[in-house]
C-alpha cells in the first residue's frame, strides 16, 4: 500500500514574509496531521528569497512542536555543507524532544549556487566525501561505545533514521550499498527515476534499518476543484522554473491566465521536461495520474511537492490529494 506525504519549500509568496510563510508551513503541517499523511518534510536551500527553510532543523523544530504525531525531517539535509558531528547533534535533540517522530533525509547537492557555496565555507572536494560522512553520521547517532571518544550530546543512541536523496544514479547506488531508504527527486529532475529505482532495488543489501527496498518518489501535484482552476494554480510553478533557467530566482508569483505567453517555445520545453512528473487537475484527474505513476514506479511512498501562491488554494489542493491517497488505497483508481 502505497504511502502519501507532503514534500514543503516553506515557499514565500510574491507580496508575503518569510515569517508568513514558516506560519504557512506549520499550518499546512496541522492539516496534513488530520488528513492522515505519513509525514512531512522541508529541504535546505540557501540565498533563495522565495524559500525559507534555509536553517532546515530549526524550522522542522517549529513544526514538530506545533503537531503531534506526523513525522517531520528533512528532504533533506545537504551533508556536505555540515559537519556530521553537527547534524547529528542537530537531529539528535530534535529526536530527544520529539521521540519517534524524526526523519533526517540526506543530500550532497549544495542546495544552492556557486557564489553561496564560498560562503557556507564548502570546498569543492566536498561532496567527494558524501558517501564516508553518511556512515559517519549514522554511527553519531548510533549507541555510543564504552571507549568512543567523540559523541554526539544529544544524538547518540538516537538513531535517528537516515534517508538518501537523489536524481540520479549516484545516490541510488549508495542507497542500495547501505541498506537505506531511497528517495528520487523525480518533482524536477525525472529523466532517471525508473533507471535509479531499478539500481537502487537490484543493489540493495539490508542492514540494520532496513531489511528490504524502501523507495519514495517526489512528485508535484497541483489539484483543484477543476481541471481549469489546477491548471491555472500551476502556472506559479511554471514560471518559477523559467525563471530559474533565466537565472532571476524570486518569490513565487501569482498565478496568470495565460503561461504560453510568457515562456518561449525553448524554455517551454525544458521547464516540461523538469516537471514532467507533475500531477494537475481535479480529484479524478489526479488520481488517474497518481495510480498509473505507482504502478508504472511500485514507489513504496509518493512524497508531493505544491507551489502554490494562495496558501488557502495550496491547503485545498492537499485534501484533495488526500481523498486521492484514501481512494486509491481502498483500490479506486478510476473515477
Amino acid at each position: 500500500m502505497t504511502a502519501f506525504s507532503i514534500l514543503d519549500l516553506a515557499p514565500v509568496a510574491e507580496g508575503r514574509t518569510p515569517g508568513e510563510a514558516l506560519a504557512n508551513s506549520l499550518d499546512l503541517a496541522r492539516h496534513a496531521e488530520g488528513w492522515g499523511y505519513r509525514r512531512f518534510w522541508l529541504a535546505e536551500h540557501h540565498n533563495m528569497v522565495g524559500i525559507a527553510s534555509a536553517a532546515t532543523a530549526v524550522v522542522l523544530a517549529h513544526v514538530a512542536a506545533g503537531t503531534s504525531t506526523i513525522r517531520v525531517g528533512a528532504g533533506g539535509i545537504m551533508l556536505p555543507n555540515h559537519s556530521p558531528l553537527v547534524i547529528a547533534e542537530q537531529f539528535g535533540t530534535l529526536a530527544e524532544l520529539h521521540p519517534g517522530r524524526i526523519d533526517l533525509g540526506l543530500g550532497r547537492a549544495p542546495g544552492t549556487d556557486q557564489r553561496t557555496l564560498r560562503a557556507l565555507r564548502r570546498t569543492p572536494e566536498a561532496a567527494d566525501r558524501f558517501p564516508s560522512d553518511v556512515v559517519e553520521l549514522q554511527a553519531l547517532l548510533a549507541p555510543a561505545g564504552e571507549d568512543q571518544v567523540i559523541r554526539a550530546v544529544p544524538g547518540a543512541g538516537t538513531e535517528v533514521p537516515l534517508y538518501i536523496l537523489g536524481s540520479s544514479l549516484f545516490g541510488a547506488e549508495l542507497a542500495g550499498l547501505l541498506g537505506l531508504p531511497y528517495a528520487f527527486a523525480s518533482h524536477f529532475a525525472p529523466q532517471a527515476l525508473i533507471e535509479a529505482l531499478a539500481l537502487y532495488r537490484a543493489g540493495f543489501r539490508p542492514s540494520e534499518q532496513s531489511d528490504r527496498p524502501y523507495a519514495i518518489a517526489g512528485v508535484n501535484v497541483i489539484a483543484a476543484d477543476t481541471d481549469v482552476e489546477a491548471r491555472r494554480l500551476f502556472t506559479s510553478t511554471q514560471q518559477a522554473f523559467t525563471n530559474m533557467i533565466r537565472g532571476r530566482r524570486g518569490r513565487l508569483q501569482p498565478p496568470i491566465a495565460d503561461i504560453e505567453a510568457y515562456w518561449t517555445p525553448g524554455e517551454k520545453a525544458h521547464v516540461s521536461g523538469m516537471l514532467a512528473r507533475s500531477f494537475v487537475g481535479s480529484r479524478e484527474t489526479v488520481r488517474a495520474g497518481l495510480a498509473a505513476f505507482v504502478a508504472e514506479t511500485g514507489v513504496d511512498e509518493v512524497i508531493a511537492a505544491a507551489a502554490i501562491h494562495d496558501h488557502g488554494a495550496r491547503l485545498r489542493s492537499y485534501e484533495i490529494l488526500a481523498d486521492v491517497a484514501a481512494d486509491l488505497r481502498a483500490g479506486r483508481a478510476a473515477a
